[in-house]
């Protein structure tokens, strides 16, 4: 388990953390400042809605499910993008997250406003977000004290798990000792 909040590290919700928003949620962190406070993007929420209805023209870059996922409860009506591109390649029109974390050293953000054509060929993998989850100064920090969230490690294929539903157990099981229990604890608590 991660000692820290760091981009491209991930937030998990721990089984006590009951906010619909973020209910067993696997959050990647893309930006944090301890003064200007934290942001990520849910992992695994993918949507009803398909990326030809809100973006059409990006839905041939994208990997499968070609579905909006639900980032977060903040500006749920605006998209986020994250790409993972070749090793090296700084194409136009994609902005490399700041991290030294290994596991996401090719993984930036899209800017959607540009024409995706630039991008064709440029990356191996995409994602488009609705949304994200935004914390304020001190706000995240108070929340992992209060038992609401793991901070674990990534790893490479975490931001595009081909199965993004299972994604809180797959992450909660590769984890050392007990946390790796965790991820056999029921939907519904009281059942157990």
């Amino acid at each position: 388990m991660a000692e820290a909040i760091y981009v491209g590290g991930l937030l998990v919700a721990t089984p006590l953390l009951d906010d619909p928003n973020f209910r067993r949620s696997v959050v990647l962190v893309l930006e944090h400042d301890h003064d200007g406070g934290s942001l990520g993007v849910v992992l695994n929420r993918p949507s009803e809605i398909a990326v030809t209805q809100v973006l059409p023209l990006w839905d041939p870059l994208v990997t499968g499910p070609s579905v909006l996922f639900e980032g977060g409860p903040v500006h749920t009506d605006s998209a986020l993008a994250l790409a993972v591109v070749p090793s090296g390649a700084e194409p136009l029109g994609w902005r490399r997250l700041h991290t030294a974390t290994p596991s996401v050293s090719r993984l930036g953000m899209v800017d959607l406003d540009a024409p995706p054509e630039i991008l064709q060929g440029e990356i191996a993998q995409m994602r488009i977000f609705a949304g994200y989850a935004g914390w304020s100064s001190g706000q995240l920090e108070s929340e992992i004290a209060e038992g609401a969230w793991y901070v674990v490690d990534s790893e490479p294929g975490d931001t595009f798990f081909p199965d993004p539903r299972s994604l809180w157990r797959h992450v909660l099981r590769r984890q050392r000792g007990e946390l790796a229990f965790v991820a056999t604890c029921p939907e519904d608590p009281t059942m157990n």
